[in-house]
């Protein structure tokens, strides 16, 4: 089905209500995320006194629902009304947030409870991010796709950035249990904002007509993926770059600047801060970038530039100043590198893959993307211990550099533009039923 906003005039989009009133909710709601994310493991670690395992636990429960995506996706391209599961999932994690303050405040919280939190908030955000897909297709126009992605992100990077802020005065304020009630309001806002949006999705019949169970849906999801060519590149890239990436992960990053580069905890966290403001100017130089070089020339530039600059930091030497500079410099690069990457990658997705097959398609890509991250940090610390965590972070560095392999055999860096007509896009737009793309691509 083609939608009749692939062919809409261009206009800004903070003229475009619906498009606001998403992205307002959206902002919210991942400002909201960042204290739950500080809020979680410090009720975990002060209020239940929890063990390192525990607390990595808590991480990987949170995690865990995303191996299931795949079926979850499968399940959700079925459904009529996206919107209406996004406001759902945001109504549960809502809800099963306000349980901790409760909790608390009765003197009733265990850290059996924590661990249903991580677990039910992680599948409801499975649940919104696989019926995001196909809700976004419709609800801006195709060439108008890196434009709303840039704003997505931007407002996401800027909650990296005054997000753990806001979060520990509120935590040192309120202590953690109560400090999540901010989070659990920002998913209220953002149901609240999200419900009243209209979007044109694709006919009834076209999900409710009868056909395969809901296991060979989810196959088809996957089968898709692997017999498309542009799907199949940017899966592999990204599942790649998130190995290598996870190989190299924040602690050990933290571990290297502070055993090996001798830097203070403050100096370590101001790199990372000025980290998260690269990744808010790539996200609002993407869609400049993009019309200079092209889509896929952007996402093959992301793919390089995220990982690179850990192999800078490897090599810092010198004063301390030097050796700070060197981390904040790689951190705010690759910043640039994963907005690049992501604002173009989720952008040429969205135009690619045709109705029917968007959540099932976002559900192989949680499934195996995700999948590997818990991998990747595994293997990391394992380098870790053999080889130095010098190495272990070149390693990385050069491992997902080679992620641009997937990229140049594929149409992917000669795709230009996402806009209507355009060489590429126009043949492996939304324009096609998923049956034919299962037997040609």
């Amino acid at each position: 089905m083609n939608s009749r906003q692939d062919t809409a005039p261009s206009m800004s989009l903070w003229r475009d209500r619906r498009f606001v009133r998403f992205w307002a909710g959206q902002s919210v709601s991942q400002f909201g995320d960042r204290i739950s994310e500080l809020a979680l493991p410090l009720i975990a670690v002060a209020a239940l006194h929890a063990s390192a395992g525990q607390v990595a636990w808590l991480t990987a429960l949170a995690w865990a629902p995303n191996l299931l995506a795949i079926v979850l996706g499968a399940w959700v391209d079925h459904r009529i009304h996206k919107r209406r599961l996004m406001v759902l999932a945001d109504l549960m994690r809502a809800c099963v947030l306000l349980t901790l303050p409760a909790a608390y405040l009765a003197g009733t919280v265990t850290l059996l409870q924590l661990y249903a939190v991580a677990l039910l908030t992680g599948a409801a955000a499975v649940l919104f991010n696989t019926a995001y897909p196909p809700f976004f297709a419709h609800l801006v126009s195709r060439s108008s796709y890196v434009d709303a992605n840039s704003k997505l992100g931007a407002s996401r990077s800027a909650s990296y950035v005054v997000g753990p802020a806001v979060g520990g005065a509120l935590v040192q304020v309120l202590t953690a249990p109560v400090a999540v009630i901010a989070d659990a309001l920002s998913f209220l806002a953002s149901a609240a904002l999200l419900g009243p949006i209209q979007v044109d999705e694709p006919a009834v019949a076209t999900y409710e007509a009868a056909g395969p169970s809901l296991v060979q849906r989810a196959r088809e999801g996957l089968v898709f993926v692997v017999r498309h060519r542009v799907l199949r590149a940017s899966l592999g890239c990204a599942t790649t770059l998130n190995f290598f990436t996870f190989v190299s992960s924040t602690g050990l990053t933290v571990l290297f600047a502070d055993r090996v580069l001798g830097l203070s905890a403050g100096t370590i966290g101001l790199a990372f801060g000025i980290g998260s403001t690269g990744a808010l100017v790539g996200a609002v130089i993407a869609p400049k970038i993009s019309r200079w070089i092209g889509v896929g020339r952007s996402i093959a530039a992301g793919a390089v530039l995220f990982p690179a600059p850990i192999a800078i930091v490897a090599a810092a030497s010198g004063p301390t100043w030097a050796r700070a500079g060197v981390l904040g410099v790689a951190e705010f690069l690759a910043g640039i590198g994963v907005m690049l990457f992501d604002v173009n990658l989720n952008s040429l997705q969205a135009a690619v893959i045709p109705d029917g097959m968007r959540s099932r398609v976002a559900g192989a890509y949680s499934t195996v993307n995700y999948g590997i991250r818990p991998v990747g940090a595994i293997v990391g610390g394992m380098l870790a211990t053999l080889i130095g965590l010098r190495l272990t972070l070149i390693t990385a560095a050069v491992g997902g550099v080679l992620s641009l392999l997937w990229l140049l055999p594929s149409p992917i860096p000669r795709i230009r533009s996402l806009a209507p007509g355009e060489p590429l896009a126009a043949d492996v737009g939304t324009g096609q039923t998923a049956d034919r793309y299962l037997n040609d691509t």
